[in-house]
């Protein structure tokens, strides 16, 4: 713009009679502020653009500052709810670690219990060939004294010699031959008792379940510390609204983003868990839609149950049951005994039973049916009066159970008589699933520990040797110094362990105690 301006006034110059110098002037003054103008214009737009420039840059960090910490918070929360995860997971897998250590000391129980009944039998075989031999040589020799004794008396009749045999020899053979009926005898209950034992091992050893744990309170997570103050209410009226819709006990305390529901009844504590986590989810905490969201909690545990119970009913493949019974039985999965899940061992109990019937020729259907009843009068209201087991046969007679099964369910406890094989069929299930190995949750420093302390009292009886608890402590075996103790006093020992067991002790079911006094000659042929 200089240079053009320079020639411009060049030109003037050279033109100077062409112009007047007054009204050149003018326009070079013109052009001069023009310029000026339109490079302070200039300077303020791009100082004005450039201002404008710097704002938004600003806005942008603010807007990229919380963007990045929405996103630090996010992914804060998925770690945490990752880690929640993999902590439950961790937990599920040592459950089920404990599970199979159990359920593989049960098998190596079994197999050692069998490996000791093939070595009974065996030393049984070797004493009674040895028996047999020794009646052959007694045969040959008392032929050889009845032939010399013939050769004496050949003057006698036939009837006075075959008396007079027979008489000797039932004099000779009256101790041999009370010997052998009892030996006889003894087999035989030997023979039926390892029968059973065989056929209760194979039958447990077909069937294994996984414990379950039963909780008096459930923990609920919170996403933050903000809901429990929710939860609470203004002046407590939320919780109080709560505890009266579901009739638990909501505990607050200062555990961590955690809410404690307590009852005793599981059907009430799981309703209570379901609605309480919509209610947490849904956000809207107030009286109105603590009711609303209770009575949808009731219907979902309804329908849970009644599907619980149909399940139930179509794994074990039973028909003609009454509507009435079906969802009742499915509230059996709300309830636990000793941490053992009532419809898992009602279900078990069933399989058991029929088992049991198919090994002994009876009917399996029927057995299944009475096992999977069983304990239905736990799902009753406590409002009745009278043991669940009586209970729980009226109700299924009201509905048209047969009297085998109400009997059964009625004599499962022995409250009354057992009338069928199927009563004791029940008994007997109920008592398998109950105590075998792993059924029942027990803590494996309790389970040694009276383990232990059943060996500490059998080896503090004094000629004691060694003694070995065995069948998941429900037996032990008591091996004494025969140089020490006699028949009578191993006698003795047993009925004195009996006692103190019964005394000192705390044990499920019942323990077997054997005491063992032998002696062992051994020789080597060289």
């Amino acid at each position: 713009m200089s240079a053009s301006f320079a020639n411009l006034t060049a030109s003037l110059m050279a033109a100077g009679s062409q112009f007047d110098w007054p009204q050149a002037v003018a326009v070079l003054v013109g052009m001069g502020i023009g310029f000026w103008s339109v490079w302070l214009i200039t300077r303020s737009m791009r100082r004005e653009a450039q201002k404008n420039a710097e704002d938004l840059i600003q806005v942008a960090r603010r807007e990229a500052a919380v963007t990045a910490e929405e996103i630090k918070q996010k992914a804060a929360d998925e770690i945490r709810e990752r880690r929640s995860e993999l902590s439950k997971e961790f937990s599920r897998k040592e459950i089920d670690t404990e599970v199979r250590l159990r359920e593989i000391r049960a098998h190596e129980e079994s197999l050692a219990l069998l490996d000791y009944q093939l070595e009974q039998r065996q030393e049984r075989i070797n004493r009674e060939n040895a028996a047999v031999r020794q009646a052959r040589d007694a045969i040959r020799g008392l032929s050889k004294s009845v032939r010399k004794r013939l050769e004496g008396v050949s003057q006698m009749d036939a009837e006075e010699i075959k008396k007079t045999l027979r008489e000797e020899v039932m004099l000779e053979c009256q101790d041999e031959l009370r010997a052998l009926r009892r030996e006889t005898l003894e087999k035989s209950e030997r023979e039926m008792e390892m029968e059973a034992q065989r056929k209760l091992i194979a039958t447990m050893q077909r069937l294994a379940v996984r414990p379950n744990n039963d909780l008096s309170a459930t923990i609920i997570q919170l996403p933050s510390e903000e809901m429990k103050g929710r939860i609470i209410g203004r002046e407590g009226r939320n919780i109080k609204a709560f505890e009266a819709a579901t009739g638990v006990t909501v505990l607050i305390d200062e555990s961590p983003q955690t809410v404690l529901i307590s009852s005793f009844d599981p059907v009430r504590r799981e309703v209570a868990r379901t609605a309480l986590e919509a209610l947490v989810k849904d956000g809207r905490i107030h009286p109105a839609t603590i009711e609303e969201f209770v009575k949808n909690a009731q219907a979902e545990i309804g329908a849970n149950a009644l599907q619980a119970g149909e399940d139930a009913v179509a794994r074990l493949n039973i028909n003609g049951l009454h509507p009435e019974i079906i969802n009742l039985l499915g509230k059996l999965k709300y309830r636990f005994s000793y941490n053992q899940n009532v419809l898992d061992h009602s279900i078990e109990t069933a399989f058991l039973a029929s088992m049991i019937a198919s090994e002994v020729g009876l009917d399996p259907n029927l057995a299944k049916r009475a096992g999977l009843l069983h304990d239905i009068g736990k799902a009753i209201s406590a409002e009745l009066e009278g043991s669940h087991a009586r209970i729980g046969a009226e109700y299924i007679k009201r509905y048209g159970e047969t009297p085998i099964v109400v009997n059964a369910v009625e004599a499962h406890h022995e409250e009354v008589k057992p009338e069928t094989v199927y009563a004791g069929l029940v008994i007997l299930a109920d008592t398998i699933s109950a105590v075998r190995p792993g059924a029942r949750a027990e803590s494996i420093t309790g389970y040694v520990q009276r383990l232990e302390r059943l060996e500490q009292l059998a080896n503090s009886i004094e000629g004691v040797q060694q003694s070995f608890a065995i069948q998941a402590g429900r037996e032990i075996r008591v091996v004494v110094s025969p140089e020490m103790v006699t028949d009578d006093r191993a006698r003795e020992i047993a009925r004195e362990l009996r006692q103190r067991v019964e005394a000192e002790l705390e044990y499920p079911s019942a323990i077997k105690i054997t005491v063992i006094r032998e002696q062992r000659f051994t020789e080597t042929a060289t």
